[in-house]
């Protein structure tokens, strides 16, 4: 810590004993009090070693560069912390880089500049009463004394994505709707913010002070904003580096962009600390980042284990029309040209690209087309294909790719929810993590077309055993498996080959010569050849051998007889195979093995 932020700043111990002793606001007596900013809550492992601990928010800014990732209960719980707590903070407090040169400016340093730690701990100082949970006049994130016509609350369960409430049951979960459920502090926090970003669609609780409430209840609630694209949050070495990689390059926010904590006036044109709620646009990155997509009370309570959350009130809150093209966390789907127009939303506009959506049980690498789509050359939509764009920071981190250097350890974490039965229930929830070269997202680079080649070759692996396998059912007389309803082969190939994809990418990293990229393809299709009969093998030893004789199946009128037989689909795979492994079937034929599988 530098001398200067020493003589100039606030001391750590100062600041949070003001916050500790001080428990009442504008002259309003705290009973409960719990501070985001001097008491512990977010968990992060030290650079150093040994295991994670429990950080105020404080400190995880103020020494970032010493923490590791951010640990969650879930995966979903991530990007919710960074785009409602973390980097809205970062960006109040100091704005943010104006070009890729400043960018560079501030990562160089590897920690905050003096100047910097000191206007971070000016703002949180200056702001400390909007970060307490459980302040009586402007509770963080919530509605002080929001509350329903017949004092009605519920169980704190209500804003746990896990737990077991009304329609929103998990298989095989241990807790019912009835049981008790308590929360810590930190908990509490956590599942508020996920709560605000992931909440599900439908029928919410009617409000005291909603005009729009109608027989205690709130109609027509999308998901969370979250809940509508999928997520692609970028990480670094440290949280140091991952706070930067996700701040977009761009001017200083206006003066109208502000995040939520700092809207609770009654008299701001969109106030976030009434119960009352608007159908709107975001101001820019604070807003959109802060989006209180509900209105939510937590309800404290003093137990013998210490305070705990008990009860909560979750009411309706503000809507995007559609999400607004300054959001960074997603890739997008370019809607194709042709055919009929495109779908509107039901504001009636159409907006120019959608977020793109994770696919449950779908690997982030199978999106590769998508992910590697720079803004600036993005994939354009033709007249019946869809255009892709990548994420905003994905596009800048490749600009930033000469300075960060192509060995530079990027990851990529996708994370996303399906929502079942109009969006009221979570069905699914996904995550992926990414290593991902930098010289990837250059659209010139022998790197990106190697990875859209692997890519491209281990789907055409599955649909060649898919094939195999839809020829011998064929062979014994039953239709093949329907492409919609339940797991076909080509499944088990593409999970086979998903750890030697990965393996690819994190090889991928820091090479620019063709020859080591070509022998890094030539492993992989080495690997993928085996892969794949393996499954294929698997398939043809058990086929029964009244197969072998074959069937005959009508191609139509006029149209001679088609018969299948094993050995002419087993023959069928292997020569697909060659086509789609064109270097490992060249080397074996050059090495003349002796078993051509």
């Amino acid at each position: 810590m530098s001398q200067q932020f020493v003589e100039n700043a606030p001391s750590l111990a100062n600041a949070t004993a003001s916050v500790k002793h001080k428990r009442f606001h504008q002259g309003v007596p705290m009973t409960h009090g719990f501070s985001l900013t001097d008491d512990p809550w977010l968990l992060l492992p030290s650079t150093a070693g040994g295991p994670a601990r429990e950080r105020p928010l404080r400190t995880a800014l103020l020494e970032a560069h010493e923490f590791g990732d951010l640990v969650v209960d879930i995966p979903t719980q991530k990007p919710a912390v960074f785009r409602q707590v973390l980097l809205p903070v970062i960006v109040a407090a100091l704005g943010r880089p104006a070009d890729e040169r400043e960018w560079m400016d501030w990562y160089s340093q590897g920690q905050w500049s003096p100047d910097q730690r000191l206007g971070l701990q000016n703002y949180l100082h200056a702001n400390r009463d909007l970060f307490d949970l459980f302040d009586p006049v402007h509770p963080f994130g919530q509605v002080a004394g929001l509350a329903t016509a017949k004092g009605e609350t519920k169980n704190a369960g209500l804003i746990v994505a896990t737990a077991a409430t009304g329609n929103n049951v998990p298989l095989f979960a241990s807790r019912t709707e009835g049981d008790a459920f308590s929360l810590t502090p930190p908990q509490a926090a956590h599942w508020l913010l996920h709560t605000q970003c992931w909440d599900t669609a439908a029928i919410k609780t009617g409000a005291v002070g909603d005009p729009q409430a109608k027989a205690g209840k709130t109609t027509g609630n999308p998901t969370g904003p979250l809940g509508q694209m999928g997520v692609t949050l970028l990480a670094g070495r440290t949280l140091f580096e991952t706070l930067l990689l996700n701040i977009p390059i761009g001017a200083p926010p206006i003066t109208s962009d502000l995040p939520q904590w700092a809207r609770r006036d009654l008299a701001d044109p969109r106030p976030a600390g009434t119960p009352q709620w608007q159908t709107r646009a975001p101001q820019g990155l604070l807003d959109l980042w802060t989006w209180q997509s509900r209105r939510i009370r937590l309800i404290p309570e003093a137990t013998d284990e210490g305070l705990r959350v008990t009860r909560v009130l979750v009411a309706a809150g503000d809507r995007m029309p559609h999400t607004p093209e300054t959001e960074p966390h997603t890739m997008w789907r370019v809607e194709p040209t042709g055919g009929r127009s495109p779908a509107k939303d039901k504001h009636g506009t159409t907006p120019p690209r959608r977020p793109l959506r994770l696919q449950p049980g779908k690997a982030a690498w199978r999106g590769l087309d998508a992910l590697l789509a720079p803004e600036r050359q993005s994939r354009d939509a033709g007249e019946k294909t869809s255009g892709f764009a990548t994420s905003k920071l994905l596009d800048q981190a490749g600009a930033l790719m000469p300075e960060l250097g192509e060995t530079y350890p990027l990851r990529v974490e996708l994370c996303g929810i399906a929502y079942g039965n109009q969006s009221a229930v979570i069905d699914d929830v996904m995550f992926d993590d990414l290593p991902l070269p930098l010289a990837a997202l250059d659209t010139d680079s022998d790197v990106r077309s190697a990875l859209l080649e692997v890519a491209e070759q281990a789907e055409q692996l599955a649909t060649a055993v898919n094939h195999l396998s839809a020829d011998l059912r064929r062979a014994l007389g039953t239709e093949p498996i329907p492409w919609d309803r339940g797991q076909r082969p080509g499944e088990l190939v593409l999970h086979a080959l998903d750890p030697l994809v990965r393996r690819l990418l994190a090889g991928m990293r820091g090479l620019d010569d063709l020859e080591r990229i070509e022998a890094g393809q030539l492993a992989w299709e080495q690997l993928a050849w085996r892969r794949s009969w393996e499954i294929a093998d698997r398939l043809l030893q058990s086929v029964p051998v009244g197969a072998y004789a074959g069937r005959s199946t009508s191609q139509g009128e006029g149209k001679p007889e088609r018969t299948h037989r094993v050995p002419l689909a087993e023959a069928s795979f292997l020569r697909r195979r060659a086509e789609i492994l064109h270097r490992a079937d060249a080397l074996r034929r050059n090495n003349t093995p002796s078993d051509s599988r």
